[in-house]
């Protein structure tokens, strides 16, 4: 089954880095974000990829062109103009990387992609990671035989919830509790129908508008409720956290 992953985003309000790199090519412990993406999939048995690509593709093309480079010791032999790669770390990826437009919103982007896509597939962004288990993701997709399935998640506040009585005292106090809203995690799946829902010009029409609302009007979509970590680099305080959590505990890391 292959992966598409959405990567043309700008990432403005991530860090300043957005104007030299798109936002999943901005690195966590050293790695594209887009990366540990990859990695959750191909750790899990899928290791077909469709990025769709938009603000400054061509980053995320020299990254794949240049990958042995990027992880592997190197030695350039200047004088007799030779370079020597050394202990070089196969990964078995096979990446297509689709130029899907400048400005092209998120639909626009998918529909790009049609022409690649032979059955069910995987879809997701390229700014979020969680421990979610994909192969029970796609058997509960189809066990249900509707079009589209997407990852319900619930995030924990932002902010530390107190429980107040009449007299001022605190009668609890949670840090950041989960709250009890259900909101769009990514990590779709989708069957090769859904290109029905993508006609005509999408190139200003987010995926998650009129696509999405016709599918869910049309009874089908349901949601895969994940229970464990997800997290969204939406922000500089987002990577941050990020960076925190793969120093110390990074829970996404399901691979060896």
């Amino acid at each position: 089954m292959k992966v598409v992953i959405l990567a043309g985003g700008f990432g403005s309000r991530v860090s300043e880095e957005s104007h030299l790199k798109p936002k999943p090519m901005i690195e966590i412990g050293g790695k594209p974000i887009l990366w540990h993406i990859m990695k959750i999939y191909q750790s899990q048995g899928f290791n077909e990829f469709i990025i769709c690509l938009g603000y400054k593709g061509y980053v995320i093309k020299e990254y794949f062109a240049n990958y042995f480079l990027h992880n592997s010791d190197v030695t350039f032999d200047l004088a007799n103009n030779k370079m020597t790669i050394h202990d070089t770390r196969a990964e078995d990826l096979k990446v297509t990387l689709v130029e899907t437009g400048l400005e092209t919103m998120t639909a626009g982007r998918i529909k790009a992609v049609e022409k690649y896509i032979d059955g069910d597939f995987h879809l997701t962004y390229g700014d979020g990671v969680a421990d979610i288990n994909l192969k029970k993701l796609v058997d509960f997709h189809q066990s249900h035989n509707k079009i589209a399935t997407v990852t319900a998640v619930s995030p924990p506040g932002r902010f530390g919830a107190l429980g107040v009585k009449r007299d001022g005292q605190v009668d609890f106090f949670r840090e950041k509790p989960t709250g009890d809203t259900w909101i769009n995690g990514g990590f779709f799946v989708l069957k090769k129908a859904v290109f029905d829902y993508l006609q005509g010009d999408l190139n200003k029409v987010p995926w998650e508008h009129e696509p999405l609302e016709k599918i869910q009007h049309d009874n089908q979509l349901v949601a895969y409720k994940h229970i464990g970590f997800w997290k969204c680099m939406d922000t500089l305080r987002d990577k941050i956290e990020l960076e925190e959590k793969w120093r110390h505990n990074p829970v996404w890391k399901i691979w060896e």
